[in-house]
């Protein structure tokens, strides 16, 4: 890859947020009402910032768990929205592709006079995907998770000792974002003090909502680039150093990614900056949220700690911090007695799966000693299983440990902002007071 010039933060662009971006441009083009809404098209971002989605994937799972959609914002697609079916379609990627070229992995097309794709292996097919994966996992086994717990722990300390207990705060800006992204930061030996762009990069690379507004998508395309010069120099320092655990590193030393083009460069650090960043940012807001919706659950988990990894799965599942994957189909198919036809976009609704009653009873409650918690979808399922996953399990697990050893309950108070995306499904903004118990 080509040298890029120095960079300092100061010298980037940090704002608008993707959020504030979106919301200028809605007042400025406001949505046009339909006058006969398609119940079934769940694409609509407010069903997830208004949180009104349960019901309408309740009906379809109940009357049409595999229906298609002809006409939304993304085009037509199929919804596919129960548990069964997702692991169906996962168990066969040959015939659902994942490929960048094909689709990719979310609902929002490239536009037609787009040129800026972003190669990624999460949105390859094999043989490819599987020589770029196997470069990162070793990033993510259990002996690396052995080694980093006691540096997670200390920070998570650290964030936790810095939270007041006599006023109101922003749980998601507090702790859910200063854990991950210093865990992101870590993870890559990005500089710490800069360490917040992650979170700001990650917002404007994962919006697909922002895709609907070509003034924004060149933004986006701006900031990605910013992005990938940052990173440019710090593949730069270290191209010819001996090899380090982090993330970088483990691609200079690689076959499969030491000769990436820019463009590819830049696909993978979007994969790994969101996947680390707002699946697990969101879910420790959904931790926060979710067990002051259930009290009963809260104070189960809080009389009997040796529930906390259970617990884990179950506030994963409940939450379900990506709502959506997206495959095209390679070739026709029957699905189940549905005609696939090559080409058709099927979207993989894992909020829905997760919520899945054949599987999950009483699916809509957080029930931390639930059985079978650790059958949900939130990662998917087969060759494209999150690679991180231990990770985020880790991280959501030793912040309710440390939760635990100050006896800290979060109490919801005040002000809840949730993501506007039919992707991402996540809070803003929550305030929050803490308590002792």
């Amino acid at each position: 890859m080509a040298t890029s010039p120095v960079l300092n933060a100061s010298t980037l662009t940090t704002s608008p947020t993707a959020a504030e971006a979106l919301e200028a441009w809605y007042k400025e083009n406001p949505p046009v009402a339909d006058a006969n809404p398609n119940p079934r098209d769940v694409s609509k971002a407010d069903l997830y910032s208004k949180d009104l989605w349960r019901a309408p994937f309740a009906e379809m799972r109940a009357n049409a768990p595999i229906n298609k959609v002809e006409d939304s914002d993304y085009g037509p697609y199929w919804n596919i929205c129960d548990h069964k079916t997702i692991q169906h379609v996962e168990a066969l990627p040959e015939l659902y592709s994942s490929d960048v070229n094909n689709g990719g992995i979310t609902i929002a097309e490239e536009r037609d006079d787009s040129d800026f794709q972003l190669p990624m292996f999460i949105a390859m097919d094999r043989p490819k995907h599987t020589g770029q994966r196997r470069t990162v996992a070793p990033a993510f086994t259990p002996t690396e998770m052995k080694r980093m717990e006691e540096e997670i722990r200390q920070r998570t300390a650290e964030v936790l000792d810095s939270l007041p207990w006599d006023k109101e705060f922003d749980w998601v800006d507090k702790v859910s974002i200063e854990l991950t992204t210093g865990m992101l930061a870590i993870l890559f030996g990005f500089p710490w003090e800069d360490r917040r762009l992650l979170t700001y990069w990650s917002d404007w690379a994962g919006d697909v909502e922002l895709s609907l507004a070509p003034e924004l998508d060149e933004q986006r395309r701006v900031i990605l680039y910013e992005m990938g010069a940052y990173f440019q120099n710090l593949w730069n320092e270290r191209v010819n150093a001996e090899p380090t655990p982090d993330l970088i590193s483990m691609m200079i030393h690689s076959e499969a990614m030491k000769d990436m083009d820019q463009m590819e460069f830049m696909g993978n650090l979007v994969l790994l900056i969101v996947g680390g960043n707002d699946t697990t940012r969101n879910t420790m807001s959904g931790l926060a949220y979710g067990l002051d919706q259930f009290p009963d659950q809260r104070e189960k988990l809080q009389q009997n700690p040796d529930l906390i990894p259970n617990a884990v799965q179950e506030i994963i599942r409940w939450q379900t911090p990506l709502a959506h994957m997206r495959r095209t189909a390679t070739d026709d198919a029957d699905l189940f007695g549905h005609q696939i036809k090559k080409g058709d976009k099927l979207i993989m609704w894992y909020i829905s799966a997760n919520r899945d009653e054949n599987v999950f009873p009483d699916a809509d409650k957080l029930i931390v000693d639930r059985e079978n918690a650790r059958r949900h979808l939130a990662f998917g399922y087969g060759i494209h299983r999150c690679v991180g996953a231990r990770l985020a399990e880790l991280q959501i697990r030793i912040l309710l440990e440390e939760m635990a050893k100050r006896r800290m309950q979060v109490n919801v108070t005040g002000d809840i902002k949730r993501v506007h995306a039919c992707f991402v499904h996540g809070f803003r903004k929550m305030q929050v007071k803490l308590s002792k118990y």
